[in-house]
């Protein structure tokens, strides 16, 4: 049986940055998502992406949201970010 593993079992957020939830997102009406990492617009999911990205982050806690964000905006994992 393979073993599930949760985002503390593999040390992800290793300097706690997704502690201060730099992500942020907005739906419009016609189901855009605008995904926002300190206020600033990183991403636009539309169609098919936005309908995953809801259902991915449906029951979710905030730092799993923040994570998956993240993951979807891409070079946010190398420990080079700009700070504010």
């Amino acid at each position: 049986m393979a073993e599930i593993k949760t985002m503390n079992d593999n040390n992800v957020d290793k300097r706690n940055m997704l502690d201060e939830e730099p992500f942020s997102y907005k739906i419009t009406k016609d189901n855009k998502i605008f995904i926002y990492w300190n206020g600033k617009q990183v991403s636009i999911l539309k169609g098919k992406e936005s309908e995953r990205f809801l259902l991915k982050i449906q029951d979710k806690d905030i730092k799993e949201v923040q994570l998956i964000m993240a993951k979807i905006t891409g070079n946010f994992k190398r420990g080079n970010e700009k700070d504010k």
